[in-house]
């Protein structure tokens, strides 16, 4: 089988990676993608950085044999706590992408001399990965990030456009540390599932940056510039769970429009 076929492999620790998912599939439809939700260890964001890399390393090994040409981490508390980690244990095996990398780039270009806010989960805020990529692009750019612990949860249980979850955003974006900005990144992958939210509360004064679809694009990039697009038009997509959960189960058909065959893949048993 040549490299180009294999699949695209991409994790997260719930559902909010399908958002990833999703803009990959859109920008590469010939691509067979695998794609596991650690719903076992969900949420994330407020785990220790031990914890993390033991389970990212896990799943990394599993979708290397599953022999993915690429392993794309669709969580920023994974790519905060993780990525050099993986990157080191994968090694020449695959490529590794964070979701964490191609945003700042984005901000970079788009937002030279800007006031740049961020929402995201407490451990990728503490973390202040976004604050020293960004400062390291010497772009003058003021950046404030905003730890927002309710929203990834409340997504996972199906709370989206809705009274509660409206209320739930706008208390959030009301916090004066966010006044002024004139761009909000999404620090969450499940967050594009509230984008038209955000963007209500804002009424078109601050730019919402999806990261799902900056994502898609780094990666149909990687994979163009190295020779491994899929040329096959019949992919196949397979969804592994580290625990079954109803709401993960139609959140994937919801994502890729068909039946889903989710298979349980515990990480430790």
């Amino acid at each position: 089988m040549k490299e180009s076929n294999n699949p695209i492999g991409i994790f997260d620790s719930g559902i909010g990676g399908l958002t990833v998912a999703y803009a990959v599939n859109q920008l590469l439809p010939n691509e067979n993608i695998i794609y596991f939700g650690d719903t076992a260890h969900f949420p994330y964001g407020d785990k220790s950085t031990a914890a993390i890399q033991s389970y990212a390393v896990k799943i990394s090994e599993m979708l290397l044999n599953q022999h993915c040409k690429v392993i794309l981490i669709a969580c920023n508390s994974a790519s905060a706590a993780a990525y050099k980690l993986v990157k080191e244990y994968v090694g020449s095996r695959a490529k590794v992408i964070n979701v964490i990398d191609p945003i700042v780039q984005y901000v970079g270009a788009e937002y030279p001399n800007g006031k740049v806010g961020l929402i995201g989960t407490k451990k990728t805020v503490s973390s202040n990965v976004y604050q020293r990529k960004i400062d390291k692009l010497n772009k003058d750019i003021i950046f404030k990030a905003f730890a927002t612990p309710l929203l990834a949860p409340m997504i996972e249980e199906g709370y989206f456009n809705n009274a509660i979850s409206g209320s739930i955003i706008s208390n959030y974006l009301k916090d004066p540390s966010l006044d002024g900005i004139e761009s909000l990144i999404l620090g969450c992958t499940h967050y594009p599932l509230i984008k038209e939210e955000i963007k209500n509360h804002y009424r078109g004064e601050v730019n919402v940056i999806d990261s799902s679809d900056i994502v898609a694009v780094a990666v149909k990039e990687y994979l163009s510039s190295s020779h491994l697009l899929n040329e096959e038009k019949t992919p196949k997509h397979k969804f592994y769970v580290s625990d079954y959960t109803q709401s993960f189960a139609e959140s994937t058909r919801l994502f890729f429009r068909q039946e889903v065959h989710l298979e349980r893949y515990p990480l430790w048993e």
